[in-house]
């Protein structure tokens, strides 16, 4: 494999750079950089073995003499030729060209593309999903000794692809990212080729996931089961206690609004309550969009409001979105198992879906339900079909008109024979 090669700067820097910085041929590039003599390092694996060796250099060219040395014999131990005295770092000739690629680290890959996607104001859910798959990539780097973007290859992306251990639909939304990934690079010129071109995303992973929503009776198995709960449950140091009470509200809100969980548990009243409006976002229109809830529901956030302060489901200590909403998922869960039996697994995100079914039944236009749950009317036609009542009037329609004059048989006769019971 090919050497990272890599200057390490000691404590008397010339360059005024801290002890142990690691900088890359391309840094001396820029004109503000100021040259030092610090000794050249190879890093990556040979003979099976990973090491970071001091090539005894300074000049970026003698250092990768000693690297092809290295890399040729296949052994970190191989004598490379000697040189007279230690060279100085010898900056560009000016006007001369730099290198068409000179090579940028995964460090400083992977924080610009997580700057980017700051930069973009996306959700705090959606950039953690990126911070995540930038930490699995670094870990895998580490694992494999790399430190420079350009030493990822086909194979590379074919063995990180293969060590993710999420489901079908996770693996293919992560390679969504992972090809995201390697495109910001190759716009940017940092790769020349795109490795992640070949990786495919699992079998069946575009088969939509189950949008079905909780039953009417299954929302008043999940009521009573809050009741057995009770009154308040002793938690852990620094969390509140909670109970039935507790986990009946964050159903309802989770219902009445549509809301993820993540958004119910981080739930701030003070900015989402005003009046019976809930604020769900912003509109594409630039307007803010409003959800309704009935009075007493109010009086029931608002009672806990008064007992809890304005972020209404917060446990602990923590204002982590994941970590909040992961709490409650446990929560819900003990309510779930309470309740007995589903016609499909339950998970919070069904309360999101029974919001929808709600909406359909009662005859609320498509468009409104798309607008309410930010989505489009392709994927409410598409996923909730079943709950719209003038779906299946219409449909009847249309087999009933198509079949309407066509020739139909005659009915049969039945003769009985008189005094003999046969017909």
């Amino acid at each position: 494999m090919t050497l990272n090669l890599y200057r390490r700067h000691g404590s008397h820097c010339p360059g005024g750079r801290s002890l142990h910085a690691m900088t890359y041929e391309a840094d001396e590039l820029r004109r503000s950089w100021k040259n030092c003599s610090c000794p050249i390092y190879a890093s990556g694996t040979l003979g099976r073995k990973f090491r970071r060796k001091n090539t005894g250099r300074s000049s970026w060219a003698d250092a990768r003499e000693v690297g092809s040395v290295w890399e040729a014999t296949g052994a970190w131990d191989a004598s490379v030729p000697s040189i007279p005295a230690p060279t100085r770092a010898q900056a560009p000739e000016a006007g001369a060209p730099p290198d068409a690629n000179p090579g940028i680290s995964i460090a400083e890959a992977t924080e610009s593309y997580i700057a980017n996607r700051l930069s973009r104001g996306i959700q705090p859910g959606t950039l953690a999903k990126y911070q995540t798959f930038v930490k699995q990539l670094r870990a895998y780097c580490d694992s494999r000794g790399y430190l420079q973007l350009q030493q990822l290859t086909v194979l590379d992306m074919d063995r990180f692809y293969a060590s993710w251990k999420d489901g079908k639909r996770g693996k293919a939304k992560k390679l969504e990212r992972l090809k995201g990934f390697i495109r910001f690079f190759l716009k940017r010129k940092w790769l020349t080729e795109n490795i992640a071109e070949d990786l495919e995303a699992p079998e069946g992973s575009s088969i939509p996931a189950s949008k079905m929503p909780f039953t009417d009776s299954e929302l008043n198995r999940m009521y009573a089961a809050c009741d057995t709960l009770g009154g308040p449950i002793p938690p852990g140091p620094g969390y509140r206690e909670w109970g039935g009470e507790d986990v009946k509200d964050f159903i309802l809100l989770s219902i009445y609004t549509g809301m993820r969980i993540s958004d119910v548990a981080t739930f701030d009243i003070s900015q989402r309550l005003n009046g019976n409006d809930i604020y769900l976002r912003m509109h594409k229109t630039k307007k803010e969009l409003y959800t309704w809830i009935p009075d007493w529901l109010v009086n029931r956030l608002r009672a806990r409001e008064r007992t809890h302060g304005k972020l209404l489901f917060r446990c602990g200590d923590s204002r982590e979105v994941r970590t909040m909403a992961e709490l409650w998922r446990v929560k819900l869960a003990k309510v779930f198992k309470l309740a007995g039996d589903f016609e499909d697994r339950p998970t919070p995100h069904r309360f999101r879906h029974t919001f929808v079914r709600i909406l359909l039944e009662h005859g609320v236009r498509i468009p409104d339900v798309a607008e309410l749950i930010g989505d489009t009317e392709a994927v409410v036609r598409k996923h909730y079909a079943k709950w719209v009542p003038e779906r299946q009037a219409r449909l009847t329609n249309i087999l009933r008109d198509a079949f309407d004059d066509k020739p139909q048989p005659k009915p049969n006769v039945v003769v009985e024979m008189p005094g003999t019971g046969t017909k």
